[in-house]
């Protein structure tokens, strides 16, 4: 009798002290207070709202736990049996585990479920060592009807994931380059459609501080996986505007891009003659090309290497046809001599601000590129009426030319173009102060499909030359007279009586009256007119 009662307390005093150590630690893991029983062999904790599940399974050589212990009550432990909660979760005396396998929560020995709740004997490879093993509970029963409900819509697919690959495709065809490797990141399948070789025809980079150089390297290596070391689908490349741009990143593009046929880096100014005799010699389909801004560059040619293998007609194997070399300061009559002699399908070139150009180096254009349809040569000083007389060569195949502020020109070279060039356009001569009534009735008799003129700051230019304009130039749709002093309105409503399609009028710092500006805007329903009057609105 004395041994089972000694048994009995002994029982007694390891469930109080069980009780007393485990409750702190399901309070701080569980972060509420928790009711458990306990039984011989297994102390089964649920807690509140059966949310999660935890067993504590009985270490070996511990001693058994009584049933004798009753439903809990709310405990708050003292400071000494926090401290000695906290000693026992750093000593290993509790693990957590965050959904394990079946197999470690049920060992292979232990018994399976009974009716849906654990209950088994397990032993622990630490001696009287406790360990609570916690797990995800089945949705369908422990699960808050709110999570299940999340869980639902996140299983649901996204409006956007419901289109077709071909429909996201061609929403990706609209994005920069930049935002489209964005997309790229999002998800697997967004990854195989951002690289659809179908959307790098096009590699459109801009900024001063980008890595220009890096990111067409990275962005090459990348498109040259299906091909090796060459990208046959892009044919644009702008980089335009990236000033840390290199001949290194000119060499990526010759190396790996041989379909290449647009190429623009205007303002990149560290580029240089040998990075664009690169891409010309190995993108042999190269056709547009703008090198506005790039002062190093002086003229347009094949490299040494190139020109060994072709014939000697290998100036004819360039096929470059828009050239824009704005503000290319250096750029001489030799440079423009060896532009022309390897590049003769131009049909557009700009040269506006090349200051060192001269007749000559017009000259040596017109032999060779006689396709030319667009010819500007803004603000090149040099440039006289031999000039005009040089570009009159082209005739009727001439639809475009700028001659802004070459002040040089008067009518003589006007005369030239005039009668030599009978299907002008356009025609752009403001800042030619040479330039009087003569030289305007010449150009509106024989240029009568004109339909842009621009002879602002020609003091010399009258009512008289406007009337030999309206008479003649009925398909006239923008005329801007800007600072010509000697114009009025009596010459402003003639035109407007004659053009009806007059789309735009520029009239600022001239003498015109309110009522003028009234007459043009009542005949030219379209017109937009460019002021400086107050009184008129």
């Amino acid at each position: 009798m004395v041994y089972l009662k000694m048994v009995s307390i002994f029982h007694h005093v390891v469930t109080k002290l069980v009780k007393m150590l485990m409750k702190p630690m399901l309070s701080h893991v569980c972060g509420r207070r928790s009711c458990w029983r306990s039984s011989p062999w297994l102390s089964q904790i649920l807690l509140a709202e059966g949310s999660e599940r935890i067993l504590l399974i009985k270490g070996k050589g511990s001693s058994s736990i009584s049933s004798d212990v009753s439903s809990s009550t709310d405990h708050t432990p003292t400071k000494a049996q926090k401290n000695a909660a906290t000693s026992e979760d750093s000593d290993l005396s509790m693990r957590t585990l965050s959904t394990p396998s079946p197999a470690l929560i049920f060992p292979p020995t232990s018994p399976g479920f009974q009716n849906g709740r654990g209950s088994s004997t397990s032993s622990s490879s630490v001696t009287g060592e406790t360990v609570a093993m916690v797990h995800s509970p089945p949705p369908t029963r422990l699960t808050h009807p709110l999570i299940r409900l999340a869980a639902k819509q996140q299983k649901e697919q996204a409006h956007i994931d419901r289109l077709p690959d071909q429909s996201m495709i061609h929403i990706f065809s609209f994005l920069p380059t930049n935002q489209l490797c964005r997309c790229a990141r999002v998800c697997r399948r967004w990854y195989n459609l951002a690289w659809d070789p179908r959307l790098w025809r096009t590699i459109r980079l801009t900024g001063e501080t980008i890595n220009v150089d890096r990111a067409l390297k990275v962005l090459t290596r990348r498109l040259c996986q299906d091909t090796p070391n060459v990208c046959l689908m892009l044919e644009t490349v702008i980089v335009s505007g990236c000033r840390r741009l290199t001949d290194r990143g000119l060499y990526t593009i010759a190396q790996c891009c041989p379909e290449l046929r647009r190429l623009e880096v205007s303002g990149c100014y560290n580029i240089s003659n040998e990075a664009v005799f690169d891409v010309v010699s190995l993108c042999p389909n190269l056709e547009h090309l703008d090198v506005s801004g790039c002062s190093k560059v002086t003229c347009i040619s094949l490299t040494r290497e190139a020109s060994i293998k072709l014939s000697p007609l290998h100036g004819k194997q360039i096929s470059i046809r828009y050239l824009d070399m704005t503000d290319c300061f250096v750029l001489e009559d030799e440079g423009l001599h060896t532009i022309a002699a390897h590049c003769t399908q131009l049909t557009h070139l700009y040269l506006r601000r090349c200051v060192r150009i001269t007749d000559e180096g017009l000259r040596y254009l017109m032999i060779y590129c006689t396709s030319i349809k667009e010819l500007s040569v803004s603000d090149c000083r040099f440039v006289s009426d031999f000039g005009m007389r040089e570009i009159a060569k082209l005739e009727s195949r001439l639809r475009y030319l700028s001659i802004a502020h070459c002040g040089r020109i008067t009518d003589v070279g006007i005369r030239y173009i005039a009668k030599y060039c009978s299907k002008l356009r356009y025609l752009n001569a403001r800042g030619c102060e040479g330039i009087t009534d003569h030289g305007v009735e010449y150009l509106a008799k024989n240029c009568t499909k004109l339909k842009s003129l621009d002879i602002g700051k020609c003091p010399l230019v009258s009512d008289t030359g406007l009337e030999f304009l309206a008479l003649n130039c009925f398909n006239l749709k923008r005329l801007s007279l800007k600072s010509c002093e000697s114009i009025t309105g009596q010459g402003l409503q003639i035109v407007a009586a004659n053009c009806f399609d007059l789309q735009m009028l520029n009239v600022q710092d001239c003498d015109v009256s309110v009522d003028a500006l009234r007459f043009v805007k009542r005949h030219c329903k379209r017109c937009i007119i460019e002021h400086t009057n107050p009184a008129f609105f």
